[in-house]
Protein backbone atom coordinates (compact mmCIF):
# COMPACT_ATOMS: atom_id res chain seq x y z
CA UNK A 1 0.00 0.00 0.00
CA UNK A 2 1.49 3.40 -1.17
CA UNK A 3 1.48 6.48 1.35
CA UNK A 4 -0.46 9.35 0.69
CA UNK A 5 1.53 12.58 -0.11
CA UNK A 6 0.80 15.41 2.76
CA UNK A 7 -0.22 17.34 -0.39
CA UNK A 8 -2.92 14.74 -1.30
CA UNK A 9 -4.38 15.12 2.25
CA UNK A 10 -6.81 18.00 3.27
CA UNK A 11 -7.77 18.92 6.52
CA UNK A 12 -10.03 22.33 7.92
CA UNK A 13 -10.11 23.21 3.75
CA UNK A 14 -6.29 23.38 3.32
CA UNK A 15 -3.53 20.42 2.58
CA UNK A 16 -1.46 18.63 4.98
CA UNK A 17 1.41 20.54 2.71
CA UNK A 18 -0.18 24.11 3.57
CA UNK A 19 -0.74 22.93 7.17
CA UNK A 20 3.37 21.96 7.36
CA UNK A 21 4.16 25.13 5.94
CA UNK A 22 2.63 27.54 8.02
CA UNK A 23 3.67 25.42 10.90
CA UNK A 24 7.62 25.48 9.88
CA UNK A 25 7.01 29.33 9.38
CA UNK A 26 5.57 29.51 13.67
CA UNK A 27 8.14 27.03 14.48
CA UNK A 28 10.88 29.24 13.56
CA UNK A 29 9.32 32.75 14.38
CA UNK A 30 8.57 33.87 10.99
CA UNK A 31 5.86 36.02 9.61
CA UNK A 32 2.80 33.89 8.00
CA UNK A 33 3.10 31.21 10.36
CA UNK A 34 0.62 28.81 12.22
CA UNK A 35 0.66 26.17 14.71
CA UNK A 36 0.04 22.94 12.96
CA UNK A 37 -3.75 22.35 14.67
CA UNK A 38 -4.71 18.65 13.28
CA UNK A 39 -7.07 17.97 15.88
CA UNK A 40 -8.88 14.82 15.09
CA UNK A 41 -7.34 14.89 10.89
CA UNK A 42 -7.14 11.29 9.19
CA UNK A 43 -3.58 11.33 8.77
CA UNK A 44 -3.64 7.38 8.54
CA UNK A 45 -1.03 5.85 6.03
CA UNK A 46 0.53 9.36 5.14
CA UNK A 47 4.23 9.99 4.66
CA UNK A 48 5.00 12.50 7.21
CA UNK A 49 8.74 10.99 7.53
CA UNK A 50 11.24 14.00 9.01
CA UNK A 51 8.20 16.20 9.10
CA UNK A 52 8.87 19.18 12.13
CA UNK A 53 6.02 18.54 13.81
CA UNK A 54 7.29 19.99 17.11
CA UNK A 55 4.62 21.38 19.38
CA UNK A 56 2.04 20.15 16.89
CA UNK A 57 -1.84 19.90 18.10
CA UNK A 58 -2.47 16.19 16.73
CA UNK A 59 -5.31 15.17 19.43
CA UNK A 60 -7.18 12.47 18.27
CA UNK A 61 -5.31 12.05 14.61
CA UNK A 62 -5.95 8.87 13.08
CA UNK A 63 -2.07 7.92 12.27
CA UNK A 64 -2.87 4.46 11.34
CA UNK A 65 0.30 2.89 9.55
CA UNK A 66 1.46 6.38 9.26
CA UNK A 67 5.29 7.08 8.56
CA UNK A 68 6.98 9.24 11.02
CA UNK A 69 10.30 8.21 10.93
CA UNK A 70 12.96 10.87 12.17
CA UNK A 71 9.85 13.28 12.29
CA UNK A 72 10.31 15.77 15.46
CA UNK A 73 7.04 16.06 17.53
CA UNK A 74 8.70 17.36 21.09
CA UNK A 75 6.10 18.42 23.17
CA UNK A 76 3.22 18.13 20.54
CA UNK A 77 -0.39 16.43 21.62
CA UNK A 78 -0.95 13.65 20.71
CA UNK A 79 -4.01 12.82 23.30
CA UNK A 80 -6.04 10.00 22.16
CA UNK A 81 -4.57 9.93 18.84
CA UNK A 82 -4.18 6.52 17.20
CA UNK A 83 -0.83 5.47 15.87
CA UNK A 84 -1.41 1.92 15.61
CA UNK A 85 1.04 0.27 13.32
CA UNK A 86 2.80 3.77 12.71
CA UNK A 87 6.61 3.91 11.85
CA UNK A 88 8.14 6.29 14.55
CA UNK A 89 11.54 4.72 14.33
CA UNK A 90 14.21 7.27 15.57
CA UNK A 91 11.24 9.89 16.16
CA UNK A 92 12.26 12.92 18.47
CA UNK A 93 8.92 12.45 21.35
CA UNK A 94 11.24 14.40 23.63
CA UNK A 95 7.81 15.82 26.35
CA UNK A 96 4.91 14.90 24.30
CA UNK A 97 1.65 14.22 25.14
CA UNK A 98 0.26 10.95 24.72
CA UNK A 99 -2.30 9.86 27.08
CA UNK A 100 -4.80 7.45 26.39
CA UNK A 101 -2.69 6.90 22.48
CA UNK A 102 -3.02 3.66 20.82
CA UNK A 103 0.83 2.64 19.57
CA UNK A 104 -0.10 -1.25 19.33
CA UNK A 105 2.06 -2.70 16.67
CA UNK A 106 4.10 0.36 16.04
CA UNK A 107 7.76 0.34 15.12
CA UNK A 108 8.71 2.25 17.94
CA UNK A 109 12.39 1.47 18.32
CA UNK A 110 14.86 4.54 18.63
CA UNK A 111 12.28 6.76 19.99
CA UNK A 112 12.70 9.92 22.09
CA UNK A 113 10.70 9.53 24.97
CA UNK A 114 12.02 11.50 27.80
CA UNK A 115 9.58 13.12 29.86
CA UNK A 116 6.60 11.94 28.04
CA UNK A 117 3.03 11.77 29.43
CA UNK A 118 2.51 8.20 27.90
CA UNK A 119 -0.71 7.24 31.33
CA UNK A 120 -3.03 4.58 29.43
CA UNK A 121 -0.93 4.41 26.73
CA UNK A 122 -1.68 0.88 24.80
CA UNK A 123 2.00 -0.30 23.26
CA UNK A 124 0.58 -3.80 23.42
CA UNK A 125 2.88 -5.69 21.04
CA UNK A 126 5.19 -2.87 19.82
CA UNK A 127 8.75 -2.68 18.62
CA UNK A 128 10.08 -0.94 21.35
CA UNK A 129 13.90 -1.51 21.13
CA UNK A 130 16.59 0.82 22.75
CA UNK A 131 14.14 3.73 23.49
CA UNK A 132 14.73 6.28 26.67
CA UNK A 133 11.42 6.18 28.72
CA UNK A 134 13.21 8.33 31.44
CA UNK A 135 11.04 10.39 33.64
CA UNK A 136 8.66 9.35 31.66
CA UNK A 137 4.75 8.89 33.09
CA UNK A 138 4.15 5.25 31.82
CA UNK A 139 0.90 4.85 34.95
CA UNK A 140 -1.72 2.95 33.23
CA UNK A 141 0.41 2.13 30.12
CA UNK A 142 -0.11 -1.25 28.44
CA UNK A 143 3.11 -3.24 27.68
CA UNK A 144 2.43 -6.83 27.08
CA UNK A 145 3.76 -7.80 24.31
CA UNK A 146 6.30 -5.30 23.08
CA UNK A 147 9.82 -6.16 22.87
CA UNK A 148 11.61 -3.14 25.22
CA UNK A 149 15.54 -4.53 24.60
CA UNK A 150 18.08 -2.45 25.51
CA UNK A 151 14.78 -0.10 26.58
CA UNK A 152 15.72 2.73 29.39
CA UNK A 153 13.57 3.03 32.32
CA UNK A 154 15.72 4.37 34.97
CA UNK A 155 14.32 7.22 36.77
CA UNK A 156 10.67 6.43 35.66
CA UNK A 157 8.33 5.18 37.97
CA UNK A 158 6.70 2.10 37.09
CA UNK A 159 3.62 2.24 39.54
CA UNK A 160 0.51 1.06 37.48
CA UNK A 161 2.52 0.08 34.45
CA UNK A 162 1.43 -3.30 32.97
CA UNK A 163 4.88 -5.28 31.94
CA UNK A 164 3.40 -8.41 32.10
CA UNK A 165 4.71 -10.98 29.45
CA UNK A 166 7.34 -8.42 28.49
CA UNK A 167 11.42 -9.61 28.27
CA UNK A 168 13.41 -6.97 30.40
CA UNK A 169 16.46 -8.99 30.67
CA UNK A 170 18.32 -6.20 28.41
CA UNK A 171 16.47 -3.55 29.89
CA UNK A 172 17.96 -0.50 31.65
CA UNK A 173 15.60 -0.89 34.93
CA UNK A 174 15.44 1.60 37.76
CA UNK A 175 17.62 1.81 40.29
CA UNK A 176 17.29 -0.84 42.95
CA UNK A 177 14.39 -2.62 40.72
CA UNK A 178 14.74 -6.07 39.25
CA UNK A 179 13.11 -7.73 36.23
CA UNK A 180 11.51 -10.18 38.67
CA UNK A 181 10.42 -7.25 41.07
CA UNK A 182 8.95 -5.42 38.30
CA UNK A 183 7.38 -8.63 36.98
CA UNK A 184 5.86 -9.55 40.01
CA UNK A 185 4.29 -5.53 40.06
CA UNK A 186 2.67 -6.34 36.96
CA UNK A 187 1.25 -9.44 37.51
Amino acid sequence: MALRKPKSIKHNGKTLAQILEAHELFFSGKDGGARADLTGADLSGADLSGANLSGAILRNANLERTDLRKAKLPGADLSGANLRKADLRNTDMTEAILPGANLAEAQASGVEFFRCDLSNVNFERAQLRNVNLRLANVNGAKFSGADMGVAILRETDLTGADLSGVDLSTTLLPKGLTAAQVQKKSA
